[in-house]
């Protein structure tokens, strides 16, 4: 159906294309800024990871696996990332897509948990965040790259930025959740001798939310690591790159190479930070 053949014709999307050219023109400085700080931040993380030799960063990965859920898991991840990572040649492009999912995860996790106290203790701030939520959680991943394009140009910072609000709901949804979910009698206690709200926050609430929280910080990794490889379309590199690459040369070996050392990082970022947020929650329990 042609736009001229409708009855009400909404333009939404000249209106959000003139508010995105408005703060290009109106926040260039405060861009330019989180530009700067975003691209030394994945600067560091890929230093770290790819300027040591390989076998160097695979034994702290295998060393994490083992202290996450013992020999099992390290075992499994040392075959993983050494056949169908480093062996196909697609390492230094993992650790790239690492930093990149590390930097934006971050961020994430230090602006949603924050956000998710607040929606647990003010009901308005829980109304007015969910729908903003529920809009982030439901825009198709690709639209995220258009308007950050657009402010940073082509390059990792708009992939990193798309990675942010793609995976922020998730921290947000599960502190909140966590929080509400701890036993009312317990806080109830806590005041009752004489708790100031900030001590029974950090010394009752989110100890016992943490596994909860733990949850959604496995979900914004996750999430992240999906984003990372779309945001190989904006020039983001890593598996990314090899991704998009391989789809525009219909390249299958490439494609099925880049595919398979996601496809293992990703399995590898799972079970690591679900094994030591079960390990949290039975310790909560304990």
């Amino acid at each position: 159906m042609k736009r001229s053949d409708l009855l009400v014709d909404v333009p939404l999307g000249d209106w959000i294309d003139s508010i995105v050219r408005w703060m290009i023109s109106a926040w260039d400085g405060l861009f330019g800024v989180i530009e700067t700080i975003l691209l030394g931040f994945h600067s560091v993380f890929s230093m770290i990871l790819t300027t040591p030799p390989f076998w160097v960063i695979l034994l702290v990965l295998i060393g994490l696996a083992f202290l996450a859920k013992g020999w099992k898991l390290a075992l499994g991840s040392a075959l993983g990332l050494i056949l169908f990572v480093y062996g196909v040649g697609q390492w230094e492009n993992a650790m790239h897509s690492l930093a990149l999912v590390l930097v934006a995860s971050l961020v994430a996790i230090i602006l949603g948990v924050p956000q998710g106290i607040l929606a647990a203790r003010h009901k308005a701030v829980s109304v007015f965040v969910r729908p903003i939520l529920d809009f982030l959680q439901t825009m198709p991943a690709f639209v995220y790259l258009i308007p950050f394009a657009m402010i940073f140009s082509l390059g990792v910072v708009p992939g990193i930025v798309a990675t942010i609000f793609f995976a922020i709901a998730p921290a947000v949804r599960f502190t909140e959740l966590g929080i509400r979910q701890v036993d009312s009698s317990v806080v109830e206690a806590a005041y009752a001798f004489g708790a100031h709200p900030r001590r029974v926050l950090y010394q009752v609430q989110l100890p016992l939310a943490l596994p909860t929280i733990m949850a959604g910080i496995n979900q914004v990794i996750m999430l992240s690591l999906s984003m990372v490889v779309i945001a190989g379309m904006v020039g983001a590199g890593g598996l990314g790159a090899d991704v998009v690459q391989a789809i525009q040369r219909v390249n299958i070996s490439l494609g099925a190479e880049a595919g398979t050392a996601t496809v293992v990082l990703a399995m590898y970022l799972d079970r690591v930070t679900g094994a030591f947020g079960a390990k949290r929650r039975r310790n909560a329990d304990d």
